[in-house]
């Protein structure tokens, strides 16, 4: 059994005994709770923790753990209405509503009920992070001299130079910023090109953070539909045209939903129509860590071709870590970079320098190669695994293309098929899946939903939820 359930167990057991003691009453030691419910010293350690910060227990160092006093009654809740009034009070001046939608996001986010497997995931199983190797770069990290202090405000140089010298090209440690994961550094981004009201290109479909971003910040996005080989130069074209747009956000490898890769000839192609657009490119590599082990020699960033400072580049560390290793970056030339550094710096002020120092160690250890060997070649099997089941046991769901990287498959529901209850209905068999109605910007061209292979434990539980899936087909698509 993890950890987290063994901690999550012990401290359910010791909450429903706290009637036993009186208020300030003290609780058995934390080796008669080793022994007598068979977990570690850690176990315990961090079960009481748990109490404690749910206020039910008060633990005194060298003396032990005590049942809290009771909380005094709480007072009536306020009345919160007039937020209504004055959270919409400009709404009517604002071109474009900045009300934030998170469920797109969340969706990815939100851990589903106990029993129900998880195929709406966006981040490795814990099985698959390489948990042991980051344990140990961040405990050597706490031991590097200076750990503890501020860092320069644009990253730890070390740090710049390793994420510069992987896009190649002519980027450098000078045109890096370092940012807290890639979800901030495409909201930096987005803040830094466009104003309140602009419009913004953005691939159709696309990833609901990066659009939740856009509307929070008060821009339009306007769709640009992609193919197998990526976004449509020709429709691309007339985009910029019609709307006038300065920025382009894309995803040229392994798109997400999609899979799609930016085809060698429509490479040069975006470049250039942007440059003549007089238009920003925020490329979001957002899966380059996430090659599958058949996918051959990948394409260089559009960075790595951009002489001309069109190509704003995001990347992080989290997709092939943790979730919790919000390390991630900014690569950009010209004036807009220090738009882009001043943005960041009022922003957080920097990233912490401990999780950065973690970071470097982590890379620069043996256990990373092997760790990005080990998923490839696990992405690969899962994918495989995953694209037979569903063409096998569900072929009403279409599967029009299978990516050679990422941790996701994106399928077509039959024509006329309701989403939202075929979601409603896959969740009732025992199966999260994403929705695909999040992924567009405006009216979807028909059902879609988007399954994980990477945030469960093997191929055992996606037969398992691949067979759930055929129960909902079964209850919906009669």
């Amino acid at each position: 059994m993890q950890e987290s359930s063994s901690v999550a167990e012990l401290a359910r057991s010791l909450k429903a005994e706290l009637d036993r003691y009186p208020a300030g009453g003290k609780l058995p030691s934390s080796r008669a709770l080793v022994e007598r419910f068979r977990v570690s010293p850690v176990t315990v350690s961090r079960a009481l923790a748990q109490l404690a910060a749910e206020g039910l227990v008060v633990t005194r160092p060298g003396a032990g753990a005590y049942r809290a006093e009771p909380r005094p009654d709480a007072r009536p809740a306020g009345d919160t209405s007039w937020q209504e009034v004055a959270l919409s009070a400009d709404a009517a001046a604002e071109i474009v509503p900045r009300a934030v939608d998170a469920s797109g996001v969340l969706v990815t986010l939100a851990a589903p009920p106990p029993g129900v497997v998880e195929f709406n995931g966006g981040y490795l199983h814990p099985g698959l992070q390489p948990e042991s190797a980051m344990a140990a770069a961040l405990a050597r990290a706490g031991r590097r001299p200076g750990a503890w202090g501020r860092p320069p405000t644009d990253g730890l140089p070390e740090l710049r130079e390793w994420f510069a010298r992987g896009l190649g090209g002519t980027v450098t440690a000078a045109d890096v910023l370092v940012t807290a994961g890639g979800q901030s550094a495409l909201t930096t981004a987005l803040r830094a090109l466009a104003p309140p009201g602009a419009p913004v290109l953005v691939e159709s479909p696309t990833y609901p953070g990066m659009l939740a971003i856009a509307r929070a910040a008060g821009l339009r996005p306007v769709p640009v539909p992609l193919d197998t080989e990526g976004v449509r130069p020709e429709l691309l074209t007339a985009a910029f045209r019609a709307t006038g747009a300065r920025v382009l956000v894309c995803q040229p490898l392994f798109q997400n939903p999609t899979g799609a890769v930016l085809a060698p000839a429509r490479r040069a192609a975006v470049l250039r129509i942007a440059r003549e657009a007089g238009a920003f490119v925020v490329e979001d590599d957002f899966a380059r860590r996430l090659v599958h082990e058949d996918a051959g020699p990948l394409p260089p960033p559009l960075v790595a071709d951009d002489q001309d400072g069109v190509v704003v580049h995001v990347s992080s560390l989290t997709k092939a870590t943790s979730p919790s290793l919000r390390v991630g970056m900014l690569a950009a030339r010209g004036p807009v970079l220090e738009r882009l550094r001043a943005i960041h710096v009022v922003d957080s002020f920097f990233v912490p320098r401990p999780l950065q120092e973690a970071a470097l160690e982590l890379v620069g250890a043996p256990a990373w190669s092997r760790h990005l060997r080990a998923v490839a070649g696990e992405l690969k099997s899962r994918r495989d695994t995953m694209a037979a089941a569903l063409r096998l046991q569900v072929p009403e769901l279409a599967l029009p293309h299978i990516p050679s990287g990422g941790y996701h498959l994106w399928l077509r529901l039959p024509e006329g098929s309701e989403e939202a209850a075929f979601v409603a209905a896959a969740l009732r068999a025992g199966v999260a899946v994403a929705p695909g109605r999040p992924y567009f910007s405006a009216e979807p061209p028909g059902g879609h939903v988007r399954v994980s292979f990477a945030g469960v434990a093997g191929a055992a539980e996606i037969a398992e939820g691949v067979r759930r899936l055929r129960t909902a087909c079964d209850e919906v698509l009669r």
